[in-house]
Order: structure tokens, then sequence, then C-alpha cells
């Protein structure tokens, strides 16, 4: 039987380097599948990893119909036994189910990967109906890890440096007033409680660097 898996963490802990990881397996057993992606951040085709892998993808916009897609390589007498779906936090839900219609009626294996929650702590469209329908959730055993060296758990924003809690859910740059100039966006991986206390990494730094005051006014 064919199973719809969504292997998760947070950046950093190796989302894309297995799904390279996995094709890699599955193909060296002969096995024939389909890569794809979305907004990657090698650009439109292409599924990369931060170890400096990548290889060519299918790019997913919202539009993408992953069933006729499917059916229409099938159809023409093309094989497919799997799916890499990297990248799949931005997937719509309705690509979701159909990724789980693909795997119920056609026996393709459906290999997910995806961050669950955004720099808000809200769950992205694509991991939450990946959550409500895969036949197994794996987080990563790679731990990605806080600036203070606990395991981070949540995906931080900075604009110019500050970190930020609203906002797009996906952006590059955005700006209330278009005339103005685009911030420089970052992301980084925090534990909760530094990302409660919006403690980045550059803003810990900043406080270590003060000097206690003398003992004396």
């Amino acid at each position: 039987m064919a199973s719809l898996l969504f292997f998760t963490g947070t950046m950093d802990s190796g989302k894309s380097t297995l799904a390279l990881q996995t094709n890699h397996n599955h193909a060296a057993r002969g096995r024939v599948g389909r890569i794809f992606t979305s907004q990657d951040r090698a650009g439109d085709g292409r599924l990369s990893s931060r170890l400096g892998l990548s290889t060519e993808a299918i790019e997913v916009d919202p539009d993408f119909g992953f069933w006729s897609y499917v059916v229409g390589a099938l159809t023409q007498g093309e094989r497919i036994d799997y799916l890499i779906c990297d990248e799949a936090q931005f997937y719509t839900a309705v690509q979701v189910e159909e990724l789980a219609r693909i795997s119920d009626e056609l026996q393709i294996d459906v290999f997910a990967f995806g961050i669950l929650t955004d720099f808000r702590t809200r769950l992205f469209e694509g991991s939450a109906r990946l959550v409500e329908l895969a036949d197994r959730i794996q987080p990563l055993q790679v731990e990605a890890l806080c600036w203070c060296g606990k395991r981070a758990t949540h995906n931080a924003r900075t604009e110019n440096g500050v970190m930020v809690t609203e906002g797009d859910q996906i952006v590059v740059g955005d700006v209330e007033d278009p005339a103005q100039p685009a911030p420089t966006v970052g992301y980084e991986v925090l534990c909760r409680q530094h990302h409660r206390r919006r403690m980045t990494t550059a803003r810990a730094r900043a406080v270590t660097t003060v000097p206690d005051p003398l003992p004396f006014s």
C-alpha cells in the first residue's frame, strides 16, 4: 500500500537534505519518481539544501495541479513510483488533498517535507492539511539549535535586524509604503523562550557587550 508521509522540522533541520537522500535511495533501487518544490532558496525549479546539494525539480505554484500532472504523465505511458515534495508548507490545502488522492487511488508513495509553523508560530496551510491527512508524521531527528544551545522549535523573521511577529506569511521584503526601500529580511531558529522574548542572535550579542554599570552613582 502506498503512503503519504510528512517529514517536518524547523529551518536548519535537514529537510531538503533528507528529500534529496530519499530520492537517491529510491532511484538507486530502480524506482522512478518526480521531485517537486516551491520557492526554494536556489530559485524556481530547483531543490537545494544548505549543504550545497541540489537537483532539478518541478516548481509548484498555487495553480499547479498534482492530480492532473500525474494522471497526464501516466496516460502518456510514463512511470511514476513516488513523489518527493519539498517545501510542502507552501502548498495549498487543495494540493495536499490531491497528494492524498494520488497515494490512495494511484498507489504512488508521496514523501512530503516542510516546516510546521511560520514566524508568527502559526501553522502553514499546507502543513496543517498534511497533519490532518498524512499516514505518518515524522519529526526530523537532526535538531536545529537556538543561539543559546537549546533545541530550536520556532522560526523567527527579522527585518533590518529586528525580529517581527506580524506581516505576510510568505515574504521576501514587505513594506507598507512601496516608495520606501524594502527591508533586509532574514530568518533564524530560536527556542520558545527566546522567540517569546524576541531575543535573536544579534540582540543577544548586543546585550552581552553592554558593560555592567559601576557600583556607585
